[in-house]
């Protein structure tokens, strides 16, 4: 994919109507809770995801021991890039999608089937009672139906603007594939790590780069502050290309000079496309800022991993934990309480518990990455991945606590107009 079809999903950007010019849609009378993709996916993701660190450091404390159906190593790695990302992408895009082509979303039985796909790769992969080879095939399905569903919009509303976000979720799908035919023959799965950690970064720049200066617009222009950020140019153009090349090169020549070299060249170009912004000025709305914060992480991960590489700063496993446990944990939550209040008709404002939800993510992404070498295990070690641990699935257990009930329910709208 070149960084000319990724331009493309920046350019539209500033043509788009934002959540209160949604296209309208014929009513649905089913169950609120599949009643559009954000609704079971954001609430399924939150609660495996809370429980699922937690279970990992006492795995890693060897407190408790699992039959799963990789390594527990295996099974930690892939069920954070395999497991909980993909139920926030499904819930992202089965949102987005209708918005950007005017038809009608999944929902009912077809979402529930989805949701429920889903649900069942989760437990396959801890607890494989079909087989090796069937567990793995049933959850890479997932994706791979998600992927045709893109792809089938696009086509259908010939919205061929999105192809690039159809082209990411076809990658994504087919990362899971060659992780579990690696970690099936016994192999390393470097491999498809590092393909699906790269193409989660083209997703955080591509999407994560549109929607924080496009609702930062908004909430200035709402205030009549001036000037109001440009949401793409040459510059960002310029950003998204720098990090396609990055992370292309890290993908094929991991320990590369010129994989450092251009890592490093794609995260300055993130700052600067972040400092172009001015996020600093919608203090006053943290729901507004934390797309701000979880862009910085992006720009971040870039910089530490491409010094790691060059032999500066943080090892490389803890580089990595710059973009799955800050950038990943950051922009997922900034997204799933945004859509979360404005899909259900309530008031889009960060309240004190959503505060606290973007305190923990990002004190435990820091605990995280500022952890010792964990290969060795110590008391330090344990004492500060468990407080990560705990401050990082806090966050996503109280987005359950919290918004789950906002979930479950009809939006407010709904209700005014029954």
């Amino acid at each position: 994919m070149s960084s000319k079809e990724i331009q493309v999903v920046g350019q539209s950007a500033a043509a788009e109507q934002q959540e209160d010019d949604e296209p309208t849609f014929p009513r649905y009378a089913g169950p609120p809770f599949i009643s559009y993709g954000f609704r079971p996916f954001f609430l399924g993701a939150a609660l495996f995801t809370g429980l699922a660190v937690l279970a990992w450091v006492a795995l890693f404390a060897g407190r408790v021991s699992a039959d799963f159906l990789y390594s527990p190593r295996e099974w930690h790695v892939h069920e954070m890039l395999f497991g909980y990302l993909p139920a926030l992408i499904a819930g992202f895009l089965l949102t987005a999608m209708p918005n950007w082509t005017d038809r009608v979303p999944l929902r009912g039985a077809p979402l529930l089937a989805m949701f429920l796909l889903w649900v069942a790769g989760r437990l396959l992969v801890a607890w494989p009672w079909a087989g090796a080879t069937a567990s793995a095939v049933i959850d890479g399905a997932f994706l791979v139906i998600l992927a045709a569903y893109v792809w089938r919009e696009i086509v259908a509303a010939r919205s061929w603007d999105r192809a690039p976000i159809g082209m990411l979720v076809g990658f994504y799908a087919c990362a899971n594939i060659l992780f579990h035919l690696s970690a099936l023959r016994g192999a390393p799965t470097d491999f498809p790590e590092r393909f699906a950690l790269s193409v989660m970064t083209l997703m955080l720049t591509v999407i994560g780069g549109r929607l924080a200066p496009t609702f930062t617009r908004e909430y200035l222009a709402d205030r009549n502050m001036s000037p109001l950020p440009v949401v793409f140019s040459p510059v960002d153009g310029i950003a998204i290309g720098l990090v396609l090349v990055g992370v292309i090169t890290w993908v094929l020549q991991p320990e590369s000079v010129w994989a450092g070299v251009l890592l490093v060249v794609a995260g300055l170009a993130s700052v600067m496309r972040l400092l172009r912004w001015g996020g600093w000025r919608t203090w006053r709305e943290p729901l507004v800022l934390i797309l701000h914060v979880g862009y910085g992480w992006v720009g971040l991960f870039l910089l530490a991993l491409g010094t790691s590489i060059l032999g500066v700063g943080f090892s490389p496993e803890n580089a990595v934990h710059v973009l799955t446990t800050g950038a990943m944990g950051t922009m997922t939550l900034a997204v799933m309480t945004r859509a979360s209040l404005g899909h259900t008709g309530r008031p889009r404002h960060a309240d004190r518990l959503t505060v606290a939800i973007y305190l923990l993510v990002n004190i435990g992404a820091l605990l995280r990455i500022f952890s010792p070498n964990p290969v060795t295990p110590t008391a330090l070690t344990q004492a500060m991945l468990g407080l990560s641990a705990l401050g990082w699935s806090g966050a996503y257990i109280l987005f359950a606590l919290h918004y789950g009930r906002y979930l479950v329910r009809p939006s407010l709208d709904e209700v005014e107009n029954a």
